[in-house]
């Protein structure tokens, strides 16, 4: 465990010489260790997965073909971060509501009780285009382990307030399936710079 959190450390280290706020796009940096083989260089990429959104639809990688999205974790019944952390993402949401190049991908790490009817129930809440954005269940262990994969946490923990230990994170995956920046969630200031993050990779494509 220490050395995952070092490892977040080092990539929100990264993260901030790269991407200083400014007024001006910078080219956003590829997250994660590169894989030198020969002349090439190897980016990690987000492994396929299978999940099932709030329509019962089937939601795989392929789900977001030559398309940029914003993932996070979170489970309805949370106490503490959800909240502020799904107020910052409808933020986003809406600043980019009739951007057809981005999407957004929720996963609830509250299986057992966030099932597909609550999540349909709590998407249509937020009045959300479910096209547009897919709020998704599955394997537990699945879910818990693909969160590694966007450099985020996601896990039980029966000591942390509502029995889920998780980090707030809002991730902007590539259409080349490369997380390329990550804010706090909780953060409006952080989810601004994040906002101009994407707008700038958007333009960039």
């Amino acid at each position: 465990m220490k050395g995952y959190l070092f490892i977040l450390t080092s990539l929100w280290f990264l993260y901030l010489v790269s991407c200083t706020p400014t007024d001006q796009c910078q080219t956003l940096p590829i997250l994660g260790n590169q894989d030198i083989q020969g002349t090439d260089t190897l980016y990690p990429e987000i492994p396929d997965f299978n999940f099932m959104n709030q329509d019962s639809q089937e939601i795989t990688l392929a789900t977001f073909d030559n398309q940029f999205y914003v993932v996070d974790f979170f489970f309805i019944s949370c106490p503490t971060i959800c909240p502020k952390v799904k107020k910052q993402m409808l933020r986003v949401y809406h600043h980019f509501e009739k951007e057809p190049r981005l999407v957004f991908l929720s996963h609830t790490i509250d299986v057992r009780h966030d099932t597909i009817p609550r999540l349909k129930s709590y998407a249509e809440g937020l009045q959300v285009d479910t096209d547009k954005w897919h709020f998704v269940t599955g394997s537990e262990e699945e879910i818990y382990q693909i969160a590694g994969h966007y450099f985020s946490v996601a896990r039980k923990d029966e000591s942390s307030p509502g029995g889920f230990d998780h980090s707030g994170r809002l991730i902007l995956v590539d259409e080349k399936k490369h997380v390329r920046s990550f804010c706090d969630g909780t953060d409006p200031e952080s989810v601004d710079q994040f906002i101009k993050d994407i707008q700038c990779l958007l333009d960039e494509s």
